[in-house]
């Protein structure tokens, strides 16, 4: 099962958890907010927690779930200015920036497509400076609609025209993979390791990599063996095989 970087024009890629570590969204939302706000509200923070972790699920899925000032509405906090006080934890994956230089040096079209708010794009990319490194900059928020709807991929195709049958995902969402597959997007991969925190979990649907210098092929060469180097599902294997 092999992948032939020939057949690829457009490469769409995933900000949190894909290109940079999730650690730092994980601690942010599930310890920084909890902590200042059960102290705002002089609450114990196992309450905070409780609290906010179910105001947290009941807009997943949405807009709000990354929408700044939503949650700055919401909880009565300055949420871009939390996000400062722990920006340093703000690390761009290991092999990421060697990945771009490689797609840029064969001539694809990157494209930056992620859930995140206007205001976390600013803070990050002046942070990892990657910004140079994609074609175009594109947020859900932009679009009105997330990833997660399958809508979505027919709306960024009328801002950033491509062709899904030539174009790749990276992803660490399999809800996003899912309906970028619904919509025809051929080349769709799993990123297992989104936090440098926890183990990776490669996915049971999706062609799962730890780095994306696992898809970087040798010296001289097109096409990289994704059975070698990367984790891909035996059911997926035995239909490509078939």
């Amino acid at each position: 099962m092999k992948l032939n970087w020939n057949d690829i024009e457009t490469v769409l890629l995933d900000m949190d958890g894909t290109l940079l570590d999730r650690h730092f969204d994980d601690h942010f939302w599930l310890e920084h907010v909890p902590r200042t706000y059960a102290r705002k509200n002089t609450l114990p923070l196992g309450k905070a927690k409780e609290l906010l972790y179910a105001l947290f699920r009941s807009q997943e899925n949405t807009l709000n779930w990354t929408d700044l000032d939503y949650w700055s509405s919401r909880l009565g906090l300055d949420i871009p200015l939390l996000k400062r006080e722990v920006d340093h934890l703000i690390a761009v994956h290991p092999h990421v920036t060697d990945f771009l230089l490689f797609l840029k040096r064969n001539g694809k079209a990157v494209q930056l497509v992620t859930n995140a708010h206007g205001k976390t794009l600013d803070l990050k990319l002046r942070k990892t400076r990657l910004g140079p490194y994609f074609d175009g900059i594109v947020s859900a928020h932009d679009l009105g609609l997330p990833k997660e709807d399958g809508r979505f991929w027919e709306r960024l195709r009328e801002k950033t025209p491509y062709d899904p049958e030539h174009t790749m995902l990276g992803e660490d969402s399999e809800t996003n993979l899912s309906t970028a597959q619904a919509y025809g997007i051929r080349y769709l991969f799993y990123v297992s390791r989104s936090s440098s925190s926890l183990p990776p979990s490669p996915s049971r649907r999706f062609i799962s990599l730890h780095y994306f210098s696992q898809l970087i092929p040798p010296a001289g060469s097109s096409e990289i063996d994704l059975k070698r180097y990367c984790s891909v599902p035996n059911e997926l294997f035995a239909e490509v095989r078939t």
